[in-house]
């Protein structure tokens, strides 16, 4: 390979690593993230079964007025029955008393229930709470790695950045031009090796796309320092001699 060539072959190298860390840091940075969300997710989870608290209690103090309102009939229908003068009166009395002791009784089975669910969920509440401190403290853990691990990713981005452009100037304008927009539709690979299958007849394909590549080309790449690109994917296409390889 000639100078521009060889040149973007040691451009995609270190573009390579640079992209490798770069992945890296954005990893252990997203590792903060996702523990963030858990945090939130609980806390959004804990207020919602608070939530869920506060209107059975709601519910269960509307239940209990109307048991005190009941009670009170009861007591004057316990007037009435002692005051009444005639069976029929004491008979029609009788049978409103027990009716609403009847239901008395059903709101004291729901106020029952109400309550222990009201305990479930204040229990499943300190559930929640402890979840969240124990998700916090392994929050600040990984925080305190990452800033470490991020602090060292940073370092070898600007180390590898400062070898990418001490590269890239030695490369003409418009070639590092063509591999830079390249390298952006292939998420940094901007350079393919032709592939060669050997049978009766040789064949070439693209290393990036696979599809073939003729014979006339791989000549061109041959004789020329100039860039080829792929005609099925527009990757720059580069020889790599055996002892490259």
């Amino acid at each position: 390979m000639g100078p521009v060539l060889n040149g973007l072959t040691k451009l995609q190298s270190i573009e390579n690593r640079l992209r490798t860390v770069k992945v890296k840091l954005t990893r252990c940075r997203r590792s903060v993230i996702i523990q963030e969300n858990q945090v939130r997710n609980l806390q959004n989870a804990l207020e919602a079964k608070k939530e869920e608290v506060q209107l059975t209690k709601i519910q269960s103090d509307r239940l209990e007025l109307e048991l005190k309102t009941k009670d009170e009939i009861i007591a004057k229908l316990r007037a009435s029955l002692n005051a009444a003068k005639t069976n029929k009166e004491y008979a029609a009395v009788l049978t409103q008393l027990n009716t609403t002791k009847a239901d008395n009784s059903k709101i004291e089975n729901q106020i029952l229930g109400l309550m222990k669910d009201i305990e479930a969920d204040e229990a499943e509440c300190q559930e929640i709470k402890n979840q969240i401190d124990e998700q916090k403290q392994k929050l600040e853990q990984t925080r305190g790695e990452v800033d470490v691990l991020a602090t060292k990713y940073e370092a070898e981005i600007e180390e590898i950045q400062d070898e990418w452009g001490k590269v890239a100037r030695t490369i003409p304008s418009e070639p590092l031009r063509v591999f830079k927009r390249v390298a952006e539709t292939y998420d940094g690979e901007a350079l393919a090796v032709v592939e060669r299958q050997e049978g009766k007849t040789e064949t070439y394909s693209c290393g990036g796309c696979f599809m073939g590549i003729t014979a006339e080309t791989v000549n061109l790449l041959l004789t020329k320092d100039d860039i080829i690109r792929c005609p099925n994917c527009t990757r720059i296409l580069v020889l790599i001699s055996p002892q490259e390889s």
